[in-house]
C-alpha cells in the first residue's frame, strides 16, 4: 500500500488524519478532494468554480497514482445545494468524455469547511497500458 500526494493538491492538515490518496496494487483511492484553502474556498460562493478546483485536484492525485481519469470506476460527488447539480455537471462534462465512471451525487447538509459546496472522491484500477509503461 502507497501513499500518494501531489504538490498541487493541499496535503491534510494532521499528517496522521488521513491520506488524500493511496495505490493498492492496481487500484486508486482518491479522498474527497474539496476547493478548501486556508483563505476560504478556491472560487468563492461560485459552486461551478469550486466544482472546477475539487475535479483539478482529483486529476492531479489520479495521476500521481500512475492512473489517468479514464481508469475512474467510481465517483461519488457531495453537495451541499441538490440545486447546484447542473454547475456541478458542467465542472464534470470537462473531465469526463466517452466511458463514464459510476457515479453518484448526494446532498449533504455540511462540509467539512463553511462555505464549501462540493466535494469530489474516486476509486478505480490503474490501467495495465499504465503499469506496462512504468
Amino acid at each position: 500500500m502507497t501513499r500518494v500526494g501531489h504538490p498541487a493538491v493541499p496535503e491534510p492538515p494532521r499528517p496522521d488524519m488521513f491520506s488524500n490518496a493511496r495505490v493498492v496494487g492496481r487500484h486508486f483511492f482518491v479522498s474527497g478532494m474539496h476547493a478548501g484553502t486556508p483563505d476560504g474556498p478556491v472560487g468563492g460562493a461560485d459552486v461551478y468554480r469550486q466544482a472546477r478546483e475539487a475535479f483539478r485536484r482529483t486529476r492531479a492525485l489520479v495521476e500521481a497514482c500512475g492512473a489517468q481519469v479514464d481508469d475512474i470506476l467510481a465517483l461519488r460527488i457531495y453537495v451541499t445545494d441538490i440545486g447546484a447539480k447542473a454547475a456541478v455537471g458542467r465542472a464534470r462534462a470537462e473531465v469526463f468524455r466517452g466511458d463514464f465512471p459510476c457515479s453518484t451525487l448526494v446532498a449533504v447538509s455540511a462540509l467539512v469547511e463553511a462555505g464549501l459546496s462540493v466535494e469530489v472522491e474516486a476509486q478505480g484500477i490503474i490501467s495495465a497500458a499504465a503499469t506496462a509503461d512504468a
